[in-house]
């Protein structure tokens, strides 16, 4: 095989752990995934430690949690005092180059507060060159379908509405027409196109390119051939309770969620022409074409990815490159009633996580597939590792690097961790039915093999037994003979937290003079 030269970190927007088909999905076929999973290790339990899209990819960036960056929403500023992925690697003489979006908002202090940094909350991470920008503006691609020849729409989300009078749309779920654009113009093309372009102006260079892709992310819409690729006949059921008001009785933030969660037309599917659509108004054709074409908009940015890998063959670069794909969170497509990666369920944080590792020190690893428990601020960890580069003390991840080059660890995690704070949701919402402050608008959820315990800052704890229960549908928390369980995974919960805070200058010592104690977190590993 080859070396370590350059990376090459790929994110899918809203991709759930079980969409591929190296996951086992009964419809769903995802070829390229399959064979790169073939050629790397597929970790097939990795979680998102928090969600939505920006606190999610500031603990991804930064290997930190959520509890500790305190980046808990799309908006809230991440914390200068931070290094990420971006910075460390400029250290190695990297220059971080970004395609998409990072949805990092900048720390404001010391900055004048008209800067037009902050008119949108997607702004870039600290250390990242832009060089292709695709965020809600969508300009750089609007100016590509401009000159291709599109009459483009005043109102830029507009682009996903689906063409009218489409052919055999008749008995059709809304989702299954396509958008005016192709697949050949779609933004996930014109995002591989970019990075091809950058690659080959290195010209033999090490380059870092991060490559963020839109899909599957809503709106819910795919450009022909793709939004007739799967039957919405054959797609599996969501996994719910028999009536939303059987949901709602689960849990007081289940019945806040559903009954004040309106998806208008950016979050479902731009296609509802501006009417307000929450999960449990879809009928069943409606919803089963949703899934349907999700299936669909996967296949079709994993063949524009497929072109950059190719690329990557071609210039004889592929053997040199750590390749990384994984997503932000995941997507709870009508599940539990859901629609969004709001809460506490597995669909919306569990996602997939590849690694192909070019190092002939990799080749007794290609094809494996690791079932232990790996989280997001993993991934920092692993590229630093991969690159004899120190991991910052305030990682709360651990490197990977074990399990790439089929060694398994001692002492690795039995366990993962989600947070999530719904303040927003509470205070956007005020008709709802939760009266907590902000500050109580949290939640934080352990699961392990046998249970999931989700703890509340100000509401009840929710318990679920995964032997019983793997759908997670009964609530068990009440029930006095699991009293003991609840006791011993909020203790569990303290534990990681406890062990899990802020660190930077807990390792220094000033006793005439400073020194640095020695991390001793990873020598396991």
């Amino acid at each position: 095989m080859g070396s370590l030269k350059n990376i090459l970190l790929v994110t899918f927007d809203q991709w759930r752990g079980d969409s591929l088909s190296a996951a086992g999905h009964p419809l769903l076929k995802t070829p390229h995934v399959d064979a790169l999973a073939a050629e790397g290790v597929y970790f097939k339990r990795h979680y998102s430690v928090t969600a939505p899209c920006g606190p999610s990819r500031a603990s991804l960036l930064t290997g930190t949690y959520q509890h500790n960056h305190r980046s808990i929403r799309n908006g809230t500023p991440l914390d200068a005092r931070f290094t990420n992925v971006a910075l460390e690697m400029r250290k190695l003489g990297y220059d971080p180059a970004l395609f998409g979006y990072t949805d990092i908002s900048p720390d404001p202090r010391g900055m004048n507060t008209r800067d037009p940094v902050f008119n949108t909350y997607e702004g870039v991470l600290p250390g990242m060159s832009l060089i292709c920008r695709l965020d809600e503006d969508m300009g750089f691609w609007f100016a590509d379908l401009k000159r291709k020849g599109y009459s483009l729409p005043e109102r830029p989300f507009d682009i996903f509405l689906p063409v009218k009078n489409y052919p055999g749309a008749e008995d059709k779920g809304y989702s299954y027409s396509p958008p005016v654009f192709t697949s050949e113009d779609s933004n996930a093309a014109f995002l591989s196109d970019a990075a091809i372009t950058y690659i080959d102006a290195q010209r033999g260079r090490p380059w870092f390119t991060h490559l963020s892709y839109i899909s599957p992310h809503p709106p819910f819409i795919a450009p022909e051939p793709y939004n007739t690729r799967y039957d919405a006949a054959r797609v599996p059921s969501p996994v719910r309770a028999a009536s939303p008001e059987e949901e709602v009785n689960v849990h007081p933030w289940m019945r806040h969620e559903l009954e004040t969660m309106g998806l208008g037309t950016r979050e479902a599917v731009a296609c509802y022409e501006g009417k307000q659509i929450a999960c449990h108004e879809l009928n069943g054709r409606e919803l089963d074409q949703i899934r349907a074409t999700y299936y669909g908009m996967i296949n079709q940015v994993e063949d524009s990815f497929q072109r950059v890998l190719d690329h990557l063959k071609d210039i004889g670069a592929y053997d040199d490159t750590l390749i990384i794909l994984t997503s932000d969170h995941g997507e709870m497509l009508g599940d539990h009633w859901m629609l969004g990666k709001t809460g506490f369920y597995d669909q919306a944080v569990h996602i997939p996580l590849i690694i192909r590792d070019p190092r002939a020190r990799a080749d007794s690893s290609r094809g494996r597939v690791v079932e232990a428990y790996t989280e997001s601020v993993d991934v920092m960890p692993t590229i630093l590792d991969l690159f004899d580069a120190p991991i910052p003390r305030q990682c709360d991840g651990a490197p990977l690097t074990a399990w790439l080059e089929g060694r398994t660890p001692e002492g690795w995690r039995k366990e993962v961790h989600h947070e999530y704070d719904f303040r927003d949701n509470v205070v956007r919402k005020a008709e709802g039915r939760l009266d907590l402050r902000s500050d109580e608008c949290a939640m934080s959820s352990i699961r392990d093999d046998k249970f999931k315990y989700v703890h509340f800052a100000a509401l009840p704890p929710l318990l679920y037994d995964l032997s019983k229960d793997p759908d997670q549908l009964t609530n068990v928390a009440q029930d006095p003979a699991y009293a003991p369980v609840v006791a011993e995974y909020a203790q569990k919960m303290l534990s990681w937290r406890m062990m899990n805070d802020e660190r930077v200058l807990t390792y220094s010592h000033v006793h005439e003079g400073l020194y640095e104690q020695p991390d001793d977190r990873h020598d396991h590993l």
